[in-house]
């Protein structure tokens, strides 16, 4: 029986996990959207006696049997890639033919998945995240989603400090002049500087934690991984993604509470991992969830690397953590 990796041609997390799996003599299959249909052929087929699809993706050098299929480490694969020859419409459709039918066989799997690409899209969804998170037990921030400036303004005057943080609630930016996707970093954000181009989309303000220190709790199954982040710069104190050289991590305890939390949030959101961040307030030291990452990064923290490593390949290989 096999695990089947889904992720794109370069990716050094996934490496590791393959790495372990294979030095514990589990079978692993990897595989990437972009390869079909120029290098994967697939044929499946499902019956009326069948509980589910029967077939083989032939590659190039190796060919894979749906029904060998025990688990799938769903990371970052790539979209199908069409045939230069198409026009710009054909493309389209070629491209959307495969995602529903190479991608459905695929997430048609009835096995363990880590995690299953629906549940990501699901989990992806900040309002449903947090909403989630509060129904968990887990403290979040108070939050405003709206379009209306005066409301933006209002909530924004109501907080501590009067200062809010500003954070995007899609998982890309604004397109700049070059049509390419601009990062949205977190920003501080005050009323008098809410103009009337928030009415024109759907924007997302927080209340400001004065932090000591972030934590990235990574959950895999009931085992939880958790590490202090440190910013060492004032760009990195209000969104660490903008300058991780500064960063310096430390291993920490999860106190039992967030550890009830985030093993509820798991059950309520149907994941099997999820790599959640965290603001600890510098005045009385409460977490605060602010982020679900279901496919979040982990091999960024050095100390934490092997020992996600094992749990991954630990639970997609057949044992329960």
């Amino acid at each position: 029986m096999t695990v089947l990796v889904l992720t794109r041609a370069s990716d050094a997390t996934s490496d590791l996990v393959i790495s372990e799996l294979s030095d514990r003599g589990v079978p692993v299959h990897r595989l990437d959207h972009s390869d079909f249909p120029d290098r994967l052929t697939v044929g499946a087929h499902i019956d009326p006696e069948a509980r589910g699809w029967s077939g083989i993706v032939r590659g190039q050098h190796r060919d894979l049997s749906l029904d060998e299929v025990r688990a799938v480490y769903y990371r970052r694969p790539s979209p199908p890639r069409t045939h230069p020859d198409l026009t710009e419409a054909d493309a389209r459709w070629a491209a959307s033919e495969a995602r529903a039918g190479f991608g459905g066989l695929l997430a048609a799997l009835d096995c363990l998945w880590v995690n299953h690409p629906s549940r990501n899209a699901h989990a992806e969804i900040k309002p449903v995240a947090l909403a989630a998170a509060r129904r968990c037990g887990l403290d979040v921030p108070r939050t405003l989603i709206t379009n209306d400036p005066a409301d933006a303004r209002e909530f924004v005057d109501s907080l501590p400090g009067r200062v809010a943080a500003y954070k995007g609630l899609g998982p890309g930016g604004p397109l700049g002049d070059d049509a390419d996707a601009h990062a949205l970093w977190t920003t501080q954000v005050r009323a008098d500087e809410i103009n009337d181009t928030v009415s024109l989309t759907a924007h997302q303000f927080q209340q400001w934690i004065p932090k000591a220190y972030e934590v990235r709790l990574t959950a895999v199954g009931r085992q939880l991984f958790a590490a202090e982040i440190h910013a060492g710069s004032d760009a990195a104190r209000v969104d660490f993604r903008t300058d991780y050289d500064s960063l310096t991590y430390r291993p920490c305890d999860v106190p039992g509470s967030i550890a009830a939390g985030m093993n509820a949030l798991l059950d309520d959101l149907q994941l099997r991992y999820a790599a959640c961040d965290f603001l600890v307030s510098q005045d009385d030291g409460r977490w605060y969830l602010v982020d679900v990452n279901p496919n979040g990064q982990w091999a960024f923290i050095p100390e934490l690397r092997a020992p996600i490593t094992h749990a991954l390949a630990a639970l997609l290989g057949g044992h329960r953590p």
